[in-house]
């Protein structure tokens, strides 16, 4: 999240990936670093366990709502 502040801060399109299981922890970063509107995306939890080609399944169910993320 920080990262994904700081490149918005910085006017570089960003946006911020990661499992169901930090949706909660994403917003209170997000509003600790004084913005709560940085976009945000989640997959499906767990992914330390997954297989490459499940990663590969999670990051293809994605990829259209980052790329309109980016560009909105």
């Amino acid at each position: 999240m920080h990262d994904t502040t700081w490149f918005e801060i910085n006017g570089k399109p960003a946006v911020f990936i990661a499992s169901t299981e930090f949706r909660d922890a994403a917003e209170v970063q997000a509003n600790a670093l004084g913005l709560p509107e940085v976009r945000r995306i989640f997959v499906p939890h767990p992914i330390q366990d997954a297989t490459d080609d499940e990663m590969r399944a999670k990051a293809d169910a994605i990829v259209d709502a980052v790329i309109e993320a980016l560009v909105d």
